[in-house]
């Protein structure tokens, strides 16, 4: 029998059932919930409607819903907000992706602690900044006469940006050791498939939007300290 503790103040002793909380792991907090995590659970049925419609309708419709919700050049061009929004509605890879597994527990992680208006924040900054990032150079190159014209119209969709920026916001509020393990192991993914030369520009733009995370930490830090209204 573990021996009963002792009160501060009287020296009564308590029982050891009663003598303070204990911490208990919880798997299903990996998971987003409607009340504890409402942002992410809603995006999370949007994306599972949205593969679903990708692995079930009619290719020739689905081919022309991406090439309509793709941020090529072309797109942002004439109209970015909708395409900007639109992008973010696929997965890439379908819901199998390692960023589908990824934005699910790194977002619900990173949600419960800040909160979800601050979490759709940071996603949606990762996912803005990086897109234009990579798509703006493509435009000038194409200008300057470096890259064809058809670089304008290049298939670009889904969460992997808001994702990996992300990841990079969370890094901050975990523990040292487990922070850079974190940023060690995802960087170390990110530049292996940018030495792999297959898509360098969202290879670069997954190395950006790592980066724009870890540029929040300040922000982060403070909203984990002192949560507004929007914190689950």
């Amino acid at each position: 029998m573990a021996p009963a503790a002792t009160g501060p103040a009287t020296g009564e002793r308590i029982p050891p059932e009663t003598a303070g909380p204990r911490r208990r792991l919880r798997p299903w907090r990996l998971l987003p919930t409607p009340t504890g995590t409402p942002f992410t659970f809603a995006y999370a049925a949007v994306l599972v409607g949205t593969s679903l419609f990708a692995l079930f309708a009619d290719p020739g419709v689905v081919a022309s819903a991406l090439r309509g919700s793709s941020t090529d050049v072309a797109h942002l061009a004439h109209t970015p907000v909708f395409v900007l929004v639109a992008s973010a509605l696929w997965i890439a890879g379908g819901i199998t992706s390692p960023f589908a597994i990824g934005f699910l527990v790194v977002l619900t992680a990173l949600e419960r602690r800040i909160g979800g208006r601050r979490t759709a924040g940071v996603f949606v900054l990762g996912h803005t900044v990086a897109t234009l990032a990579t798509e703006v150079p493509v435009g000038l190159s194409v200008m300057a006469g470096q890259l064809p014209e058809s670089s304008l119209h290049r298939l670009d969709y889904g969460i992997s940006f808001g994702v990996a920026a992300s990841i990079g916001a969370l890094a901050g509020l975990l523990t040292p050791w487990l922070r850079w393990a974190v940023l060690a192991v995802v960087g170390g993914m990110l530049v292996e498939d940018l030495i792999e030369f297959a898509d360098p520009m969202t290879s670069w733009g997954h190395l950006m939007a790592l980066a724009i995370g870890v540029g929040t930490w300040p922000l982060v830090r403070r909203w984990r300290r002192a949560p507004g209204p929007s914190a689950a």
